[in-house]
This record gives structure tokens, C-alpha cells and sequence, in this order.
């Protein structure tokens, strides 16, 4: 492409005329005209205020074809977040399926403390391997990319939101029903009531990866909010940094509550499991206080 080709896909991106433009440069909207079909071609301090306009380098916009560029950056961005999604999902759900397991294992026999904590402990460590890498990978994208445009077509966004709320209910239908089949086995032998949580844990560890896919899936469309919490001059990006320092103390202190609660008393499943929702419910206050800040 030459410059005036990649000057009015540029343009025509941003939903700039050519009259707006020519306003932000100071200059006619002939001579914009002239640009974009390479009759005349613009001095070095437009160049400079072409770049910064639209976000873009003096070699892509005088050498390259930027819409081969802006193709490229929309399927790295698409590809990267959908294998994170994947990724953070498959690491929650394996930590709530090895507690499945464990519970399993001690169904109508002695509990086995350390055969439990092990089981448990594998499935962790591959848990916590994956989120190490996801998280990793993920911070260098954010590094390299600290802004996005905003690629996504209305049609896509409406396709996503449609799936949104089935995905969202599905994982709240599954959190129910484990919640009833653990209670049908209070009152009963003790094996039923072991069965009936090792169930609940394995609806559980259905539903929440469900909903953490669709929860970081439905901010992936979100460019705008991506953008600001990258941008070091904005307070989302103050706000983000704060609500990642909590949340990890937060989900940290759970865990370690946890696991002191089941290797201390022995409950693995309800009511020691109860501590992740109220830790969850405290970082939601947290999250609700710092926006209210905003």
C-alpha cells in the first residue's frame, strides 16, 4: 500500500472525514485529497501528527500495508485471549477436581490424610504450573501490545453476547443442582453423605471454570477498558493495579484457610468449601469500593 492508501484506511477506520482531519492538521481538505490519492504528499511535522493521530509508526504508515498489519494484530489479540480464557479455566477446574477426587477416595473408608493429600497436591501443582505460564505469556502480550484498536465488528460483539448469558447460566444451574445433591445426603450414612459432596465438588468443578471462561471472554470485546488499564496516565490503570495486588492477597489467604481448615479438622468438603465464596464476596467489596472511588 502507499501512504495515501494506508492515510485513508486509516481514516476511513477511525470514522474520521476528511474534513475532520484536515481540522486536527491545520490544513485544507484538498490537501488531505491530494495525500490520499499520492498527487502531493505531506511535510515531516504532519507525517508526526498523521503518526500520533492514529497510533501508528512513520514505517508502517509510509512503508507498509497497515491493513495487513491491523489484520495480523486483531487475530494475535483474538488467539492470545481465547488460549488464556482456556487456560485460567482449565487451572481453576483442575484444582476443584482434584478436591473431587480426594473426596472420592474416602467414600465409605478411613479418611486417608495423606493418600487425600497428595491427589490433591498433583492436581494443584499442574494447576498452578498452568496458571505460572498463562500468566507469563499473558503479562509479555500486554507488554508488547499496551494497546489494542478496537477491531471488533457490532456483529461479533452481538454473537458474543447472545452466548453470554447461556454460558453464565449454565454455570449458575450447575452451582444449584450440586448444592441440592449435597444437601439430599445430610441426615443420611455417613458413605451417602460423602458421595453426595464428592458430587457437589464435581458440579462445582464444572460450573466455575464455565463461568471464569465466559467472565474473561466477555472483557476480551471490552478494548476500550483493555486500553485504559494499560495506559500508566489513567486512573483504570491505577485501579487495575490495586484490584491485582488485592485479589491475589485475597485468593491467597483463601487457599491457605483452606488448606488448614482440611488438613487440621479433616473437611475437606462443606462447610470448610464455604470460605472460597466468602473470600470471593469479600474481593467484590474491595472491587466495589475502589470503582466507587472512580
Amino acid at each position: 500500500m502507499s501512504l495515501g492508501e494506508n492515510l485513508q484506511f486509516l481514516r476511513k477506520k477511525e470514522n474520521i472525514t476528511q474534513e475532520q482531519l484536515a481540522e486536527k492538521l491545520e490544513v485544507s481538505r484538498q490537501s488531505v485529497s491530494k495525500w490520499e490519492s499520492d498527487t502531493t504528499y505531506p511535510e515531516m511535522d504532519k507525517l508526526l501528527q498523521i503518526c500520533e493521530i492514529f497510533r501508528c509508526s512513520m514505517d508502517d504508515l509510509v512503508r507498509k500495508d497497515i491493513s495487513v498489519i491491523y489484520v495480523e494484530d486483531k487475530a494475535q489479540y483474538d488467539a492470545h485471549m481465547n488460549r488464556f480464557s482456556k487456560r485460567i479455566a482449565l487451572g481453576v477446574g483442575l484444582i476443584l477436581f482434584g478436591i473431587c477426587v480426594s473426596q472420592f477416595l474416602q467414600i465409605g473408608m478411613p479418611p486417608e490424610e495423606k493418600l487425600m493429600t497428595a491427589v490433591f497436591l498433583i492436581f494443584l501443582i499442574i494447576a498452578v504450573a498452568i496458571f505460572i505460564v498463562a500468566g507469563m505469556q499473558h503479562s509479555e502480550f500486554e507488554r508488547k501490545n499496551p494497546y489494542i484498536e478496537e477491531f471488533y465488528t457490532e456483529e461479533e460483539i452481538d454473537r458474543f453476547n447472545r452466548k453470554f448469558p447461556v454460558m453464565v447460566v449454565t454455570g449458575v444451574v450447575l452451582i444449584l443442582v450440586g448444592m441440592i445433591v449435597s444437601s439430599l445426603g445430610e441426615g443420611g450414612l455417613q458413605a451417602e453423605k460423602e458421595f453426595a459432596d464428592s458430587l457437589f465438588f464435581l458440579f462445582i468443578s464444572v460450573a466455575v471454570p464455565i463461568l471464569v471462561y465466559a467472565g474473561i471472554q466477555k472483557g476480551k470485546f471490552d478494548i476500550k477498558e483493555y486500553n485504559a488499564i494499560h495506559n500508566k496516565e489513567t486512573e483504570e490503570y491505577k485501579r487495575n493495579r490495586l484490584l491485582g495486588a488485592a485479589c491475589g492477597c485475597i485468593m491467597m489467604a483463601a487457599f491457605i484457610l483452606y488448606l488448614i481448615c482440611a488438613l487440621a479438622f479433616h473437611q475437606w468438603g462443606m462447610p470448610t468449601v464455604i470460605i472460597f465464596p466468602v473470600f470471593g464476596i469479600l474481593y467484590g467489596i474491595v472491587s466495589v469500593v475502589l470503582n466507587m472511588k472512580k
